[in-house]
């Protein structure tokens, strides 16, 4: 019995070849870029109607919280000891966020010491 063989299509070929080069290119193009030096947050979404108004509190002060300390970590500020109340205030208005409170500020350290 003769030996059945299939012979790929020279587009199949083609498309691969490109996509491992594009892959390629794209893996060095990502290393040789430089490190973002400000944080931009994400755009807000709307919070589901319904709930207690202490459950949006909490919501959006954990969502302050996980922002600034983002921020704060982006900025070289890995350790709860160096995140005083005036830098957290700081780095909140650097990235456009309204000032913290003392709470959100402790918040933003427990995030701070629990990543580390």
């Amino acid at each position: 019995m003769p030996a059945t063989t299939t012979a790929i299509p020279a587009t199949t070929t083609a498309k691969a070849a490109k996509t491992i080069k594009v892959t390629k290119a794209t893996a060095t193009s990502r290393t040789a870029k430089k490190p973002q030096t400000a944080f931009r947050p994400l755009p807000k979404k709307p919070l589901p109607a319904g709930w207690p108004r202490e459950r949006y509190e909490s919501y959006n002060r954990r969502l302050k919280a996980m922002r600034l300390a983002i921020a704060l970590l982006d900025a070289g500020v890995y350790t709860p000891e160096r995140a005083r109340n005036r830098t957290i205030r700081n780095t909140a208005a650097r990235i456009g966020v309204h000032r913290p409170s003392n709470i959100t500020c402790r918040m933003v350290r427990d995030l701070i010491l629990e990543t580390h």
